[in-house]
Parts: structure tokens; sequence; C-alpha cells
């Protein structure tokens, strides 16, 4: 470990906005920077020896930027496509629920398309989409409207 490296990781380590993955990487890498054992930095970080030889050959490997990086692939895999997507944000856009309501909701729309309404609200929040919130016009019935 270099002294620019150090310095970084200490820094890293000592953060109260940092990730706390990273902060806890940082101070196992310290640790193991001082000769401390796989065993017993695992023991103070609540970890695995496995881990923490993962994260030590890591940053043999790749510096600094490695630190509280998670591996691609992991998580729980997307379980639609883009057409369901575009699907539910058409529809929501541009019909009109089938039970008379005057906007979507999740759930509803969660129920049409056989997903969980956290996911089709994950899908609004990301687009900006709000149909409870339509911008409508009101017109008025007064046949002397226009002279007022």
């Amino acid at each position: 470990m270099t002294g620019g490296q150090r310095v970084e990781l200490e820094g890293l380590a000592r953060s109260h906005t940092a990730p706390a993955r990273e902060v806890r990487q940082a101070k196992a890498l310290l640790s193991a920077a001082d000769g401390v054992s796989n065993a017993e930095i695992a023991r103070r970080c609540a970890s695995t020896p496995k881990s923490v030889r993962r994260w030590r050959s890591r940053f043999a490997a790749e510096g600094p930027a490695a630190v509280g990086r998670i591996r691609a692939g992991r998580g729980r895999p997307v379980v639609h496509g883009d057409d369901v997507v575009e699907a539910i944000v058409d529809d929501t856009l541009h019909t009109a629920p089938d039970d008379g309501s005057a906007s979507w909701s999740t759930k509803s729309t969660a129920a049409r398309y056989g997903i969980g309404k956290d996911t089709v609200a994950r899908i609004w929040q990301a687009r900006r989409i709000r149909p409870w919130k339509v911008e409508t016009i009101k017109l008025s019935t007064d046949p002397s409207i226009e002279s007022k």
C-alpha cells in the first residue's frame, strides 16, 4: 500500500457520509496494512475471513477504486423486460382503468401486469409519472361566460 492509498483509505474510514460498506472495507484494509490477521479483521468488521481475503486481493489488483464496489451480477435479477415497462408507461399515460377510476394506481397497474406495486412505483418514479396529478381544464356551463 502506497502512502497516497493509505491517506485515501484513512479519509474513507473516517467518513460519515460514505456508504457503510466502503467505510468497513477501508477500515479492514488499513488493519491489514498494519499486519492484523484476516481472522481478527473479520471479527472486528463482523465479516468472514473469506470476505477479508477478497477485499485484500481486489485492493491489490485495482487499488482504492475497488473499495466498496459490488461485483457485477449480484442482487436480484430483473424479471420483466423493457417491453413490459414501456407498456406500463403507455397505459398509464394514454388509457383509463377498466374499473372507472379517474387514474391508475400502483395496485391496479400491478394487478394488470402481474408484477409488484413497488415495481410500478419505481417505474413511475424513474420517469416522473404521477397519474393522480393529471392537469385538466374545467369548462364552465354558464351560458353567459363570454359576457362576464
